[in-house]
């Protein structure tokens, strides 16, 4: 194939149109490469899920293809599904130290750490994929080793920037390599590929140092015991929080497994070297409350988060009591209102003081607003704006900005459009299947599976089983069985009686014929069963309902 129908194509198949589960494919001259393959958490929508992640179908049919898998940094909605859907890519992985150390702990919680082979790369490290040439750019954001990618092909150079921030004093790790980016401008970049998560701020993010400095001036004259909850991944701000506890006079305590796991980590790679001892749970449990600073997952009120145990009294050696201050150093993820809201409560019925980002400097972004937006743009010089890490609003938004400073080319993508960068024509040419996966237990299915519309139809409406006993000739042999669930109900289960009555009517007016084929009397006592329901209950809905037929027959 001659140089001229050779194209450079961006694919995303997570993180455009949503914020979280990033995954998103490069394309030249048939080669393939991914970077990040990333979770989201599950909402209400979707009953008894944790996890999401994106649907790859589409890498199924390129996996030959498919040249390595590259991680920019290792938060969750960038790294957290590779363990999940790897056995279905089997290529080489590619990770700085930081995120390569996660990462690896996850592969070996899957039972995978000796089948994935992941490829440790160097902090500015530079290597090749098939065309590509790929180099990390270190830049700042809320955990160590957050990297761009500038990768350049036969076609042109792409920056990536992952998630970032202009952080004039980070906490932990290297600050951005302003020198290395106006490089790469004069270099010349096609396009770049930008977060777009915090795009209406109109100013800049702010330091980690300015939120450390808040939160000693804020903390300081607390009398109880102080409990801050953020996420488990952002390790600057553990590490703030253990400064507030050295200069308040505080131990610290770690609670929730993931954010133990990620201040190992750090440690491990050379980050957090000063940072104070940790006390374990039960001997936190025996310091003095003005003594403690607890630091716990579950600031979006996660049921299963470290907070959330606490609250409800599930933690055998940690308490909220009365004059505790508890404070939610993070924001709110939309849709998480609710949970969060919830847990909040729960501690207003503790008489425990809430300090949220709305009443005091509790929190900074880790994603760039437009003032650190127009200085990448400035420092890069790209000739197309690609938004992305972000719902359909702030992509649309990152676009208007970039016009408004001059870029003429940008292009906002959505999940499954195939986006040409190059040679000519650019924009979506194409669109390939795309969605979600859902977590279901050790289970991944499809995020629109049977199992979950039935367990969403059972948590609106509830459930009906019911269980007839017939002889060969469709004789009732014993009492209908009748089990509801999720049903209101009067006293003397009137609505039992009321729907044992209509399956009676029903059976009574079948024919010969139908009382003895079981999938027409299943279909017939359904039907008297539900409407019976939505009788007695009023709801527009019937309940699900499951029915079981068993024959005595002449032996």
């Amino acid at each position: 194939m001659g140089q001229d129908f050779k194209q450079l194509i961006f694919l995303p198949l997570g993180g455009s149109g949503e914020i979280g589960m990033n995954l998103n494919l490069y394309c030249y001259d048939n080669q393939w490469i991914m970077v990040d393959c990333g979770i989201s958490f599950a909402d209400d929508y979707l009953p008894g899920i944790d996890l999401i992640m994106p649907n790859v179908d589409f890498v199924d049919g390129i996996r030959d293809e498919l040249l390595g898998l590259v991680l920019t940094h290792a938060h969750e909605d960038h790294i957290g599904a590779v363990a999940h859907l790897w056995p279905r890519f089997k290529c080489p992985i590619y990770a700085t130290p930081f995120t390569a150390t996660i990462l690896k702990s996850k592969l070996s919680d899957a039972g995978l750490i000796d089948q994935a082979v992941v490829h440790e790369i160097g902090l500015g490290g530079r290597f090749n994929l098939g065309d590509f040439d790929i180099e990390y750019v270190t830049l700042t954001h809320s955990i160590p080793e957050p990297n761009a990618l500038n990768i350049k092909t036969p076609l042109g150079t792409i920056f990536h920037t992952g998630d970032w921030k202009i952080d004039p004093a980070p906490i932990v790790g290297e600050a951005t390599d302003i020198k290395r980016l106006k490089e790469i401008g004069d270099e010349g970049v096609l396009a770049i590929v930008c977060d777009s998560t915090n795009v209406f701020n109109k100013k800049s993010s702010g330091s980690e140092l300015d939120v450390q400095k808040s939160l000693i001036d804020l903390l300081r004259d607390k009398e109880g015991a102080i409990f801050c909850t953020t996420f488990s991944s952002n390790v600057a701000r553990v590490r703030t929080l253990a400064k507030v506890a050295t200069e308040t006079g505080r131990h610290l305590c770690l609670i929730g497994r993931s954010m133990k796991r990620n201040v190992e980590a750090a440690k491990e790679t050379g980050y957090l070297n000063d940072f104070p001892p940790i006390l374990d749970e039960e001997d936190a449990s025996h310091i003095p409350r003005h003594k403690i600073l607890y630091v716990c997952t579950g600031c979006q009120g996660e049921a299963r988060a470290a907070l959330m145990r606490v609250i409800l009294d599930n933690n055998k050696h940690i308490h909220i009591a009365k004059g505790d201050t508890v404070v939610f150093s993070s924001k709110i993820i939309p849709g998480n209102e609710l949970t969060i809201m919830r847990a909040q409560n729960l501690l207003v019925e503790k008489s425990a003081e809430i300090i949220t980002e709305k009443d005091a400097f509790v929190h900074v972004s880790g994603h760039p607003g437009q003032e650190e937006l127009k200085q990448m743009y400035e420092w890069i010089r790209p000739e197309i704006v690609v938004p992305t890490h972000g719902e359909p609003k702030h992509l649309q938004k990152q676009a208007e900005f970039a016009q408004e400073l001059g870029i003429k080319k940008t292009i906002i993508p959505r999940n499954g459009a195939v986006v040409k960068l190059a040679p000519e024509n650019i924009g979506i040419i194409n669109e390939v299947p795309s969605g979600r996966l859902a977590l279901d237990g050790a289970m991944i299915i499809d995020d629109d599976d049977m199992a979950i519309i039935e367990r969403r139809r059972v948590l609106f409406n509830g459930a009906l089983v019911i269980h007839v006993i017939f002889d060969n000739l469709g004789i009732l042999m014993a009492p209908i069985e009748i089990t509801c669930i999720g049903l209101p109900e009067e006293q003397n289960n009137t609505l039992e009686k009321e729907i044992d009555d209509k399956i009676h009517i029903a059976i009574e007016h079948a024919s010969r014929k139908h009382l003895c084929d079981d999938d027409v009397m299943k279909e017939i006592i359904r039907t008297a069963a539900r409407k019976a329901a939505k009788n007695y209950t009023g709801k527009e809905t019937g309940p699900v309902t499951t029915v079981k037929i068993s024959r005595i027959t002449d032996k």
